[in-house]
């Protein structure tokens, strides 16, 4: 299958055996104020506000992540903010909406993770800036390519359209959170699989891989 760039090939991945009958719902969210990616892992969305602003852009996040995500869902693992980018436009409604989110799981009893962006880079691609061979200024860019790609490649889930970027992060979150509670969708190597100690997850919730 061609890629979006041509870059070395990683080291072959394989998958981690007869998936059970029952496993626990998992969801990753990469919020965004203009088109957040939601996935189950198996499958990606993302949901795009169109024209909508301020406090109608915000419900329509927080009404749309609720209608997705079922009751009997085990772990939402959420993208964190990216402390590197520092304080910019957009940076204190993101804040609202991930709270929004975040209480609303609370409300619900059910239990969610804080992932930096960081981790979720090196669970899907072994490092933090996989494109850091490349001219600086297209870095970003390459680098969501470089994670658009692992998810097609490795979990089987299309990613097109618009919100493709967001929801191939939305699947490595959710990839991540099975993974920590012993469900891991492909065997990983270490390089990947250190990703999971840097995500703030819930306390007091067994967990099998860490």
């Amino acid at each position: 299958m061609s890629t979006l760039f041509d870059v070395e090939a990683p080291a072959a991945l394989v998958a981690a055996g007869p998936r059970p009958l029952t496993i626990p719902t998992v969801y990753g969210l990469d919020l965004s104020l203009t088109c957040t990616g939601i996935s189950d892992g198996t499958t990606a969305d993302a949901l795009i506000p169109g024209t909508r602003t301020g406090h109608d852009r915000l419900e329509f996040h927080r009404r749309n992540v609720r209608d997705r995500i079922p009751e009997e869902t085990s772990l939402v693992v959420i993208e964190g903010p990216a402390m590197s980018l520092g304080y910019r436009p957009g940076v204190e409604e993101m804040t609202y909406l991930r709270g929004l989110v975040m209480h609303d799981l609370w409300r619900r009893r059910i239990p969610y993770a804080v992932c930096p962006p960081q981790h979720r880079i090196i669970y899907a691609c072994g490092v933090a800036n996989p494109a850091k061979d490349h001219p600086k200024n297209q870095r970003h860019r390459i680098c969501k390519g470089m994670v658009r790609d692992a998810v097609v490649e490795r979990y089987d889930v299309p990613c097109e359209g618009r919100g493709r970027y967001d929801q191939a992060d939305a699947t490595i979150l959710a990839a991540m959170g099975l993974h920590w509670l012993g469900y891991p969708l492909v065997v990983l190597p270490d390089t990947h699989r250190r990703a999971l100690d840097g995500v703030t997850w819930p306390l007091n919730m067994p967990a099998v891989a860490r």
